[in-house]
Order: structure tokens, then C-alpha cells, then sequence
């Protein structure tokens, strides 16, 4: 599918409905929509919901050629994918409509089972949510993940969205789910996928323990103070590695080495490290680098278009980047849920808008 570089009303509403076509696995950019300036969405206030305050999502049935999903057999099941997702009050629109997306596109939707992680303790009240929404949803489990289990490692960092207990839940994935459980797909929140996502499940991760979309052009050092690297205690840390950025926010892990070489502990230690040395300043990305970097398997980028949300740049409009999309992530501070009830939205926010279920949004 060919774009047009101007941006008008009448086009984005048309490539919406296209999105919202299941017939479409991935769409392949020929030109980006520009960047153009906007108001800080971080001041716009997050709504709360009730068990009304979505519409109920359509339902999705396998193709003929789906395995069977053995849906009575639950989450051992080996036919079954397994993806991972935070629910959160302030971010369950954007979770929703991550859901939704995933079941849209994918050719075996009864075959996709969902992880969802809540530190909340409205817990009952987000699994009522979730279950109302996607009533003919049966492979779904809800999880706790107790936010002392990590409160006392996290430090302060640039946004305080970053410092929530839930935000590091991922870290615990393989203590959290079944034993049975040997791969994850882990998503964040602010994010849609417009491909089939069994597609990013059979990525070969070969000797590796995590897979992810990698950024190797990323000035690495930034992620890290100049005490980090100055301090011969820890400069050390990627002698022999070639380290890249990589996102979290979207990872294809294997729980089975994970849980077999003790990863929790290990970026645990980092955190501990933190703490006392202060040696970097987000949140639980650079543990991960610590730990991971230069030994990711590599993933397309076509699986994490990341930071439309602007990062943490002020009125700021990001565009794609070149070449396939098949996930589309506003990771930062500017989410399109926000930014589109504010009427002044991004450009590509107009393409999250239809995966959305909240009932006030159209």
C-alpha cells in the first residue's frame, strides 16, 4: 500500500478503515507523514472506568487451517501463543485496544492465549473489565504481581510513570507464569499490531534468552552516567559484547533459559547496584541493557515502530520510520487515547483510533 506524503482528514480516515480490515497482515509505508509540533499530552488527565465503559469486541473465530486450539486443555496447551500485557487503570484503554488489534489480525485468534499482569487492587474490578469486553475471550489469565516484590529496588527516574512497580512486572514473567509456559511474547500497553503476531511467536531467538528489534545507530553511552563509565568497576560491564539499544516494550523471551540461568537475579543485582551508585536514570530499561545487551537475538523493526508517543521531547510529532510496519508503539510520554479526546491529536494517532473500544471515544 502506497501513502501520500501530505496528510489530510479524508486520507487518514480511509487508511483507518483499512486498518480496521482483518484481511490486513502488515502495510508497507512508501513515504512517512511528516513531523509536525504539538502540546505536551502529558498534562491531560487519565479517565477512570467502569465495566460499561467500553463496547463489547467483536468475535473472532480461527481459520480452517488454525491447529486446534484446545481451549479445555488451558495454557499448556503447545498450539497455544502466548503473549504477556499490564493492566493498569491509567493505561487500560491502551491495553484494550492492544488486545483487540492482536485479535483483528491474527488468522487464529482462539489459538492467542493472554498473560494480563495487575498490581492493582482493583483487580477484580480490571478482570471484570477485561471479561466484559472480550466476552467470548476464554484463553486469558489474570495475574498479581505484588508491587513489594520490587518496590524497595526501584530509584527515582526522569518520568514518574517509570517508577511504578507494575512497569517492572515484566522482569518476573518467568516466576509469575506457568512452569508450562517456555516462551512469551511480553507487550507493552501503548502499542497496536496490524500483522499476524504468530509471526514475531516463531522468531527464531537460536542460543538466546530474549529477542527484540535492535537500534545499534543509538548512541549506547547516553543510557548510562558518566559515573557508569568512568568507575572501572562497571565500565567493564560490555568488554567483549557489542552492545545496542533495544526497547522492552516489546520482547520475545524464553522462559526456559530465563528461569534456567536465574535473569530475575541478575537484573535484580543491577537494581541493587542503582541504589547505591545512581548509575543511570530510567527506569527498568538500562537493567535490561546490563544484562542483555549484545546478546539479543535481532528482530525487524517492522515489530516495534517505537516512540510516537514523542519520548520525552516537548510538542513533539514523531513520524514512522522507513520501511514495513507491523507493530506501532507510543512509547513516551504522549498517548494517543489522550491526545485524540484532547482534539488535538498526532497525525498517526489516527491509526490507533480504531482498535479503541471506549465507548466516549467515537
Amino acid at each position: 500500500m502506497h501513502w501520500i506524503t501530505r496528510f489530510s482528514a479524508v486520507f487518514s480516515a480511509a487508511l483507518a478503515m483499512i486498518l480496521l480490515s482483518p484481511s490486513l497482515r502488515s502495510f508497507s509505508p512508501a513515504a512517512a507523514i511528516r513531523s509536525s509540533s504539538h502540546p505536551d499530552s502529558g498534562e491531560f488527565k487519565s479517565r477512570h472506568h467502569s465495566s460499561s465503559s467500553f463496547r463489547e469486541s467483536p468475535i473472532f473465530r480461527n481459520a480452517d487451517q488454525c491447529r486446534s486450539s484446545g481451549e479445555d486443555s488451558g495454557v499448556c496447551n503447545p498450539n497455544l501463543v502466548h503473549v504477556a500485557i499490564t493492566l493498569d487503570i491509567d493505561y487500560l484503554r491502551g491495553s484494550i485496544a492492544a488486545v483487540n488489534s492482536i485479535l483483528q489480525h491474527s488468522m487464529c485468534p482462539q489459538s492467542v492465549f493472554f498473560h494480563f499482569l495487575v498490581s492493582s487492587s482493583e483487580i477484580q474490578t480490571l478482570e471484570s473489565l477485561i471479561r466484559s469486553t472480550f466476552p467470548k475471550l476464554i484463553n486469558l489469565k489474570i495475574y498479581y504481581f505484588a508491587p513489594e516484590t520490587v518496590q524497595s529496588l526501584i530509584s527515582s527516574s526522569v518520568r514518574q510513570a517509570l517508577e511504578q512497580p507494575l512497569n517492572y512486572a515484566r522482569n518476573y514473567l518467568a516466576d509469575l507464569l506457568e512452569p508450562c509456559v517456555k516462551r512469551v511474547i511480553y507487550l507493552d500497553s501503548d502499542l497496536i499490531v496490524v500483522d499476524d503476531i504468530v509471526k514475531l511467536w516463531k522468531t527464531s531467538l537460536g542460543p538466546r534468552t530474549i529477542g527484540a528489534p535492535e537500534y545499534c545507530h543509538a548512541n549506547f553511552t547516553k543510557y548510562f552516567t558518566g559515573g557508569f563509565w568512568s568507575d572501572q568497576r562497571f565500565n567493564g560491564t560490555f568488554k567483549g559484547r557489542n552492545p545496542c539499544y533495544f526497547n522492552t516494550g516489546v520482547m520475545v523471551i524464553d522462559l526456559k533459559k530465563w528461569r534456567r540461568f536465574s535473569y530475575t537475579k541478575r537484573i535484580e543485582r543491577w537494581m541493587e547496584i542503582q541504589k547505591m551508585e545512581r548509575i543511570y536514570e530510567l527506569g527498568s530499561l538500562p537493567p535490561f541493557l546490563l544484562v542483555f545487551a549484545g546478546h539479543v537475538a535481532p528482530i525487524s523493526h517492522r515489530w516495534n515502530q517505537h516512540g510516537l508517543g514523542g519520548d520525552n521531547v516537548r510538542g513533539s510529532c514523531r513520524d514512522l520510520h522507513s520501511g514495513p510496519v507491523s507493530l506501532l508503539h507510543w512509547s513516551g510520554s504522549g498517548k494517543p487515547w489522550l491526545r485524540l479526546d484532547s482534539k488535538l491529536p498526532c497525525p498517526l494517532d489516527t491509526l490507533w483510533a480504531p482498535y479503541d473500544l471506549y465507548k466516549h471515544s467515537h
